[in-house]
């Protein structure tokens, strides 16, 4: 999340108090991300994901997230991870500093396309060319409760796809494409995509889809050629 979006507020209050339910596949980051890697877990909310990944053996692993009360709760329930409250962008690493990134139901959780443009140009920017983004996120559903919500929210919002829920959250729901296009934007290519199924904040099941994407060598400046005499 990115807190100029305005959607803050629900992360710092009813959202905070939330158990995260969208879950990690071992095997699948296991085949592209080695333990020695630099991890960041962008949107870490209280650090599920990314204490589960140094439990796997990830010895160097950052969590960041833009809410003070997640990251707050974070160091309550996971004292021995570095976990950063960021606000806004830039984050405070250089350039290449990380071997990969994890955005885990991140997107689902910004309606604004410009916000989740800035969130996946950042993790261009941080991860080095040849490092990869892990990127698991929900698709739009095709059942009659999440058409009716997203036919509901379009008019308001301006997106199909975006919807609220009764405790006050905002969420949404992407075309594949639209997560594959944010990817390529950034200067990643897809390698990997593996579909399955998740359980929700509210209880439900929903499907979502995951995207292993290798970072691309930045493109070389353009050659002025020999001078002229």
């Amino acid at each position: 999340m990115t807190s100029s979006q305005g959607f803050l507020g629900f992360w710092e209050t009813a959202g905070s108090a939330k158990t995260f339910t969208h879950p990690l596949d071992p095997a699948l980051l296991d085949a592209y991300v080695p333990r020695s890697a630099r991890v960041l877990d962008y949107g870490c909310g209280y650090g599920r994901l990314t204490a589960e990944l140094a439990g796997l053996g990830y010895g160097a692993v950052r969590g960041v997230d833009v809410s003070a009360a997640l990251i707050a709760r974070g160091e309550r329930e996971h004292p021995e991870l570095e976990l950063l409250r960021c606000p806004g962008f830039p984050l405070p690493f250089e350039d290449g500093a990380f071997d990969a990134a994890l955005l885990f139901a991140v997107l689902t959780c910004v309606p604004r396309d410009a916000d989740q443009t800035a969130i996946v140009g950042e993790l261009g920017r941080l991860v080095r060319p040849g490092g990869v983004l892990y990127l698991s996120d929900v698709p739009l559903q095709g059942d009659a409760l999440n058409r009716e919500r997203y036919a509901r929210f379009a008019e308001q919002y301006g997106t199909y796809g975006v919807f609220e829920m009764p405790d006050g959250g905002v969420f949404r729901h992407h075309p594949p494409e639209r997560l594959r296009g944010l990817v390529r934007e950034a200067g990643f290519s897809v390698l990997k995509e593996r579909a399955g199924s998740v359980a929700t904040l509210d209880g439900r099941t929903a499907e979502r889809l995951q995207l292993i994407a290798r970072r691309e060598p930045a493109a070389p400046a353009p050659s002025s050629g020999p001078a002229s005499g």
